[in-house]
């Protein structure tokens, strides 16, 4: 199947505004994870904020830089990456947090996915399951060279990705309610080498091999589903945020001093 742009036709649902978009977006999912990352960069504009994009754009390590939320899950994340992808932008790198199924990867770990186990129904509209869910080398290259640059404890490896937060990650229930029908995939997962869980990359990875978009991602890790460690990560999510910012002036070769 030969790739072409991706077309939304309708009503938008990311606030664009006609503003030029630097080629390069950092994409979270929590809407106040935008300025926060606004706080890492030499300047910070915000643009929009319409449900859960918030639209921001500034300079950051001589490179100009995009930030857009994408909100919890594929169908948001979808909707962000081809409506940003149409106005201009070709590449994206997910800035987010998950939970970790090795033992080894502690909270507050960075991890940057090379992969991602499709267990999300999101792009199943656009290819079979077999298609594979992979991010692009040069992104991954540049996160690996902005954590080493920076002196930030990270791993590399697969992701799962999943459509729901408490029953698809095996999280416990609100009201105690327990699960009837599915087993939690962690230990499955886990057996079979996979580093983390999470809900967006998939999603991100499929989209950009299928509209030569440029895509990785790097997340902090907030919880230990094999330790049952968890601690508040807030520093370590500034450590990711300042990771894909670098890694973005590596991709759009500006100064990195």
């Amino acid at each position: 199947m030969e790739s072409e742009k991706p077309v939304t036709r309708g009503k938008r649902h990311v606030d664009i505004r006609g503003v030029e978009l630097p080629r390069c977006v950092l994409v979270p999912g929590d809407p106040g994870r935008v300025p926060i990352m606004g706080k890492t960069w030499d300047s910070y504009e915000e643009i929009s904020f319409v449900r859960e994009f918030r639209l921001a754009r500034g300079v950051a390590n001589g490179s100009p830089i995009t930030a857009c939320s994408s909100g919890i899950g594929g169908p948001s994340t979808e909707i962000a990456v081809l409506e940003l992808a149409e106005a201009g932008p070709d590449t994206f790198i997910r800035v987010g947090t998950c939970g970790s199924l090795q033992e080894h990867i502690a909270p507050g770990d960075l991890v940057i996915s090379h992969g991602a186990v499709r267990m999300t129904g999101t792009v199943d509209a656009y290819v079979d399951r077999e298609y594979p869910s992979v991010a692009d080398i040069a992104v991954t290259n540049a996160l690996i060279a902005a954590c080493e640059q920076l002196g930030y404890r990270y791993h590399i490896g697969l992701t799962a990705s999943v459509d729901s937060f408490y029953g698809g990650e095996g999280n416990s229930i609100p009201g105690g309610h327990q699960l009837t029908n599915l087993e939690g995939p962690a230990e499955y997962l886990r057996s079979r080498k996979v580093a983390t869980l999470e809900m967006e990359a998939a999603t991100l990875f499929v989209l950009g091999s299928l509209f030569n978009l440029r895509t990785g991602s790097i997340c902090t890790v907030g919880s230990n589903r094999a330790t049952g460690e968890r601690r508040d990560v807030e520093e370590s999510v500034i450590a990711a945020c300042r990771a894909a910012t670098l890694a973005a002036a590596h991709l759009t070769g500006a100064p990195s001093a």
